[in-house]
């Protein structure tokens, strides 16, 4: 390894943006043919590193160089013309556009018109297309160059964009949490193509959140944390636990230790459930299902099955089109989320900023956001100062919340401790019955992950019936006492979490039609 040409290689980066010292001097290089894994938890710096290297930011200072030479980047552009290609956690495709399309957007191979036609531009789709034909048998990556972009898997999806990368001549290759939105099966095939890749010699950054995956596909790891280098390491050198203490500067348990469930009645029941998104298009397909008294029900799938319209009809926030909701046999259907809170619901959302936390108030009033109306934090229509401090401080020590103060707004705080906020003021209330907790843990450091996952798996065992969704499959595995798995709107099968396998439910994710008895 260490005989391999360097190609890239930055040097004293530093950017800062106002109150955040994002990158503060660090050192990162990349060696010809090789997978360099960048880990660091939410806020280390690594997705700023990035950024400076593919040109969407500009250092304050430090050099990059590329092949020996200095690299000065005003655009991504800049990085494309020296090879440098990135693909993006969230895809940069036009759906309704083809794979030939996509790829040829922005690097258009024309045919200029003859005197006798018109001065337009002709692009040359046929010659994009056999090039794409080319490129994706070369590296087996498999892709259909007539193929619109909206009809193919996420799976695919991403093959596009690593075609497209490739296609603009990339021999360095960014690729930001890569395997996010992908079943088990398609993370295998990317990590084949990643070793196709290298091997051919292009060299590739990879960053994830996701310790297995960084064990076994880098053969350097660098992790960031609080905006600088604290380490660079290889495979055969660390662990998981090892990884996980340089991330977050502490031990830190990995694993999720439970108790066996003892499951009693059922708290949700859900019937016959159909629900349309934003374009109106059904997304939850008479979906039926109950979740019981002291059990963790987790729904697995890849995102965009509907589970988000699932989370929102369960808690009001979505208007259902058929089907019936009850919770602790209260017939629940089409009422506010207010009643569905006063019912004993503890809502976890899927966009802590967006429907979790109002970012301008304080601390002390977020966590008072379900309950203000009542003593005694409100009395006849006043609020209760004294009461609303008392319960801010008693939960901000209960639950672990980093906040120099209760009467900090919470758009100030980090990203895990805003997710705190919100699971202190939903798990303590009174009289909680279901909690429905969607993608608890996105974007979270291992610490806080850890620390969610207890307070999870508490309120399992205190009686309380939990729904997880969660786009991490590890996680659902991990804390699910059943699992459900839906696909393009539909439960296709639920299982005991003890009996099934990871490839099991990839394959079900899919849309596989294996068989296995039902739990």
């Amino acid at each position: 390894m260490s005989e391999k040409k360097i190609v890239l290689d930055a040097r004293g980066i530093t950017k800062q943006f106002p109150g955040v010292l994002a990158n503060d001097l660090v050192d990162f290089d990349l060696r010809e043919g090789e997978v360099h894994a960048l880990l660091g938890e939410n806020g280390a710096g690594k997705s700023t590193l990035m950024n400076v290297l593919y040109g969407l930011y500009k250092a304050d200072s430090g050099e990059v160089k590329v092949n020996g030479e200095n690299l000065i980047l005003s655009s991504p552009r800049d990085a494309i013309y020296k090879g440098i290609g990135m693909v993006h956690q969230h895809f940069m495709l036009v759906p309704v556009f083809s794979v030939t399309e996509n790829i040829m957007l922005g690097a258009e191979t024309d045919h200029r018109a003859t005197p006798n036609e018109s001065p337009l531009v002709k692009l040359d789709r046929k010659e994009v297309a056999q090039k794409v034909k080319s490129l994706s048998q070369q590296y087996g990556l498999e892709v259909e160059p007539a193929a619109i972009v909206g009809d193919l898997p996420v799976g695919v999806q991403q093959r596009v964009e690593i075609v497209k990368a490739l296609y603009r001549n990339a021999n360095i290759l960014i690729l930001d949490e890569p395997t996010a939105v992908l079943t088990p099966q398609e993370a295998d095939d990317l990590f084949r193509i990643v070793h196709e890749l290298t091997t051919r010699g292009v060299s590739i950054v990879f960053i994830t959140h996701k310790l297995k995956e960084v064990l076994a596909i880098a053969d350097r790891i660098t992790v960031m944390r609080g905006g600088k280098v604290v380490g660079t390491t290889t495979p055969q050198e660390t662990d998981e636990h090892q990884l996980a203490a340089m991330m977050v500067g502490r031990d830190v348990i990995l694993t999720v230790e439970k108790e066996v469930a003892h499951p009693a009645d059922d708290v949700l029941l859900v019937e016959k459930l159909r629900v349309r998104d934003v374009r109106d298009i059904e997304t939850v397909r008479g979906v039926s299902f109950t979740v019981r008294a002291g059990e963790i029900l987790g729904i697995a799938g890849v995102q965009g099955n509907g589970q988000t319209e699932l989370a929102e009809a369960l808690t009001g926030l979505r208007r259902i089109e058929g089907g019936t909701i009850q919770l602790a046999e209260k017939n629940l259907t089409g009422k506010t989320p207010r009643i569905f809170t006063e019912s004993g619901l503890a809502h976890i959302p899927e966009d802590r900023q967006r429907h979790g936390l109002v970012l301008g108030y304080t601390v002390a009033d977020n966590m008072v956001l379900c309950d203000y109306y009542k003593a005694p934090f409100g009395v006849n229509g006043v609020l209760q100062q004294k009461a609303l401090d008392e319960n801010s401080r008693r939960l901000i020590q209960e639950y672990d919340v980093r906040t120099p103060s209760p009467y900090v707004s919470a758009g100030k705080l980090s990203g895990g401790n805003q997710q705190k906020v919100i699971v202190a003021r939903e798990l303590s209330r009174a009289n909680v019955k279901l909690v429905v907790a969607n993608q608890p843990t996105r974007g979270l450091d291992v610490g806080s992950i850890e620390y969610i996952h207890k307070e999870i798996i508490a309120m399992r065992d205190r009686g309380v019936a939990v729904l997880l969704i969660s786009a991490e499959l590890d996680e659902v595995m991990a804390l699910s006492d059943r699992i459900a798995v839906m696909y393009h709107g539909e439960i296709v099968t639920t299982v005991d979490a003890k009996s099934v396998t990871r490839e099991q439910l990839g394959l079900w994710m899919a849309g596989s039609k294996v068989q296995q008895p039902a739990a």
